[in-house]
């Protein structure tokens, strides 16, 4: 399995990106995937995840209400839309796969893909 993330750039507060991760690889549209992000100096943190159908996602309290999770699985690609961007959203931000058709947990993603930067300027 590949995970390829794009979409990540510098951003006023405010702001909006929208995240892609196209994914390749046998049945990819069969499993949870979702975002993570790792600021500097701090642990890596779930963001959002999505289902294997897309019925359900789960969002980092703190996101909730501003960013989107969504797949569209004959494209085999999931996206976060991040509107109403803070200076703290300003990560690495990594897409990745999980074993599971549903996933809330970081153990629970075993493919990782290479991350993307997003900068947001007060």
């Amino acid at each position: 399995v590949q995970l390829q993330a794009s979409g990540g750039g510098l951003v006023q507060a405010g702001g909006s990106l929208k995240l892609s991760c196209a994914a390749s690889g046998r049945a990819t549209s069969r499993y949870a995937m979702g975002w993570f992000r790792r600021a500097p100096g701090k642990d890596r943190e779930l963001a959002a995840t999505i289902s294997w159908n897309g019925d359900t996602t789960f969002y980092k309290e703190s996101v909730k209400g501003r960013f989107t999770i969504s797949r569209d699985n004959a494209k085999n690609t999931v996206y976060l839309q991040m509107n109403n961007l803070k200076p703290e959203d300003a990560a690495v931000y990594y897409c990745a796969k999980s074993f599971r058709a549903e996933a809330t947990s970081v153990s629970l993603f075993n493919h990782w893909g290479q991350g993307t930067q997003v900068t947001v300027l007060q």
